[in-house]
């Protein structure tokens, strides 16, 4: 899935809070819009609509649930996936905005990893561990094999689970590859699979190169990948 083609729409009144969720989504190389009130968000609407809204429930003038009723009433607009995000967690409020119609429900500010897998699953996207873009080296092959030979080339995403290696001399889909990671001071090993072949030029990967999962990493490779990921993200503004 091609995530940049995907516009998150995030409606929240706080601009502080705004600027770091989409900082953060951005990261995760969602392309997002932003609205101060609902009504600015149905102006929005109007001209683009979204794949998916996260919206706060405390909006002025229009709350979070009239604006999504709103949302139902539309034609245009019925079928777009909601999460409904609220400081206020008081008893009743996830029932509230579930029977309004949202397909997920948040206490502010949502752990990352949450709100990933929410809004993979209203994208309808089997993805569940968190990718984000990057920009290191990885040594394609092994050198040290009898016969053996390998490559430079750069990684543009990361996951625990794989990777998009971009280069012009992918390796053929469903080919196994050993893998060399250099990840800040960390050496990491793996062999992967290779899932598919990009040939475009432009959009979430900014380049032809191949999709991979892993197949064999150590676990704690995988675990230093995961905390690695988390720093990235955490490198947003807080709140």
């Amino acid at each position: 899935m091609d995530r940049e083609n995907h516009t998150l729409l995030v409606v929240d009144s706080s601009a502080s809070h705004r600027f770091y969720l989409g900082t953060m989504l951005r990261k995760l190389k969602y392309a997002v819009h932003a609205a101060a009130s609902a009504e600015d968000a149905v102006k929005l609407m109007a001209d683009t609509l979204p794949s998916l809204v996260i919206m706060d429930f405390a909006l002025p003038e229009m709350n979070g649930i009239a604006l999504l009723k709103r949302m139902k009433q539309d034609q245009r607009l019925k079928a777009v996936p909601v999460i409904m995000q609220s400081a206020d967690d008081g008893p009743g409020m996830r029932e509230q905005c579930m029977t309004a119609g949202c397909m997920a429900y948040f206490k502010k500010p949502a752990a990352i990893e949450e709100l990933y897998k929410a809004i993979e699953a209203g994208l309808d996207s089997p993805r569940q561990t968190v990718r984000i873009g990057t920009a290191f080296k990885v040594e394609v092959g092994d050198k040290k094999a009898p016969g053996g030979s390998s490559r430079q080339e750069s990684v543009t995403d990361l996951s625990d689970g794989g990777l998009y290696i971009r280069t012009l001399t992918p390796d053929p889909v469903k080919a196994v590859v050993p893998l060399t990671l250099y990840i800040e001071n960390r050496v990491i090993k793996a062999t992967a699979i290779v899932l598919y072949v990009s040939k475009k030029t432009g959009g979430q990967y900014q380049g032809p190169g191949m999709g991979m999962k892993f197949i064999t990493i150590d676990e704690k490779d995988r675990a230093f990948i995961r905390d690695y990921i988390k720093k990235q993200i955490s490198q947003a503004p807080s709140l």
